[in-house]
């Protein structure tokens, strides 16, 4: 990202409001400050050589008053009271660097710095009531994972509008995690995304015969449901409770023809009402279900399959200990209500469902580089996606996009397939040998 530098550097730094800033953070932080600092009124503190910060609006300081740390940063940032100078990944990547190599993550300041914040805070005229929430943070009320308050949760995020998601996804619309089976520069995210879905295919056993019913649970634009249905000959049930996504599929079914193989639903998980299916996937949608309903979650992938039927869940996952939900600014902005957890601890939950896991496949580094084409996708279009959602939801995506490539490859986050079979009578009717999973060219 570029944005253009405040116009007035005063050579007299040692009184404005970053020399100021600078002297009150140092101590804090047991050294220079990790950026080049600028603020609204042309002043500059820090390591010249390090990413520039531009403070544009003493609103900035406000919110990280009041929300110290990502959250007010994040707010600050989409509303463009704080700006980055430069390329905002690699800025993110200093600062993180400096965070860690430093462990600020553990400071906290005593009562002695936070008298003198407020002294600060009071002189620079950021001392006040909150700012409301930027417009395009998420706002969801009702008991936790209701069907009303998912039902909002996820129209919050994938309502957003389908266009837009056409201008940075795959022509399969698969907003998941792809397959990358080749490094020829020939090759693809429309070839990965299309090795994922055949991938998924077959492990569920979609290979074995035309004809069988297969359950879509979360289907998204409906990349699975229709290459199932077109590749395979399945007779397919896709559910999903944004109206966005099912009048897009529905569109497609009709442009294909495949009417009389694809029904699509707004239907939550807990409401299907015509399992057991021959098998079924779900993909990228545990994330969603929440903690305490993830057992609720999984005896419905149960319940919905047959006896010998395979059971494919593709989901993401963090390390013991950091924020289940993803960090403040993905709970505020992009995923309200998001829960994810170690891998081991969900193969537990599936297996007390009465599944049977049979294989764990990490794509971790996959999704690093399909997070890598949509953030090019994303901003080779920007003009077009700021005239289609506007400059601060384009900001909110920008932030979220790179964010979420970092943690991937730092080994922050992980996406995993994990496939389960309803074992019946000791019989999982799975092969003796493991088969390789290679997609058919």
């Amino acid at each position: 990202m570029t944005a253009s530098t405040l116009s007035v550097d005063r050579t007299d730094r040692s009184v404005g409001v970053a020399h100021r800033i600078a002297e009150l953070i140092e101590p804090l932080v047991g050294g220079p400050l990790p950026v080049r600092l600028q603020a609204w009124d042309g002043s500059v503190a820090g390591d010249a050589s390090a990413p520039r910060v531009l403070l544009r609006s003493p609103s900035a300081l406000r919110r990280l008053l009041w929300s110290p740390g990502e959250l007010g940063a994040a707010q600050a940032y989409v509303t463009g009271e704080l700006d980055v100078d430069g390329d905002l990944a690699a800025a993110l990547d200093h600062v993180w660097g400096v965070v860690r190599a430093r462990r600020l993550s553990a400071i906290r300041p005593g009562p002695a710095s936070l008298v003198r914040l407020a002294k600060l805070a009071k002189d620079l005229g950021v001392f006040g009531r909150p700012l409301p929430p930027p417009v395009s943070q998420a706002s969801v009320k009702g008991r936790l994972h209701s069907m009303l308050r998912d039902r909002a949760a996820i129209s919050h995020h994938y309502d957003l509008s389908n266009d837009f998601y056409e201008l940075v996804l795959d022509s399969h619309m698969a907003y998941s995690s792809a397959y990358w089976t080749s490094d020829s520069p020939n090759y693809t995210l429309d070839d990965a995304q299309r090795d994922k879905l055949d991938l998924v295919c077959r492990k569920i056993g979609l290979d074995k015969r035309a004809g069988q019913r297969f359950l879509d649970v979360g289907c998204g634009w409906g990349s699975l449901s229709l290459h199932a249905a077109q590749e395979y000959g399945a007779q397919v049930v896709g559910v999903t409770i944004s109206r966005e996504q099912k009048a897009f599929i529905d569109k497609r079914i009709a442009d294909r023809g495949l009417q009389d193989n694809v029904e699509i639903r707004i239907q939550d998980y807990r409401e299907i009402p015509d399992g057991p299916f021959d098998a079924v996937a779900s993909i990228e949608m545990g994330e969603h279900v929440g903690e305490a309903n993830y057992p609720t979650y999984t005896a419905a992938l149960h319940s919905n399959v047959k006896p010998g039927g395979r059971v494919l869940i593709q989901q993401m996952s963090r390390r013991e200990g950091d924020n289940p939900g993803g960090g403040a600014f993905i709970e505020s902005f992009i995923a309200p209500d998001m829960y994810m957890r170690p891998v081991g601890r969900t193969v537990a939950m599936i297996e007390e469902a009465g599944l049977e896991v049979r294989d764990v496949h990490a794509l971790r580094e996959h999704y690093v580089r399909t997070v890598d084409v949509w953030t090019e996708r994303f901003e080779a279009r920007f003009e077009d996606v700021v005239a289609m959602v506007g400059e601060e939801v384009a900001r909110v995506w920008r932030l979220y996009l790179i964010g979420g490539g970092m943690a991937f490859r730092d080994n922050r986050m992980g996406v995993d397939q994990i496939l389960a079979v309803r074992s019946e009578n000791g019989s999982s009717e799975m092969e003796p040998v493991r088969p390789v999973w290679v997609c058919p060219r």
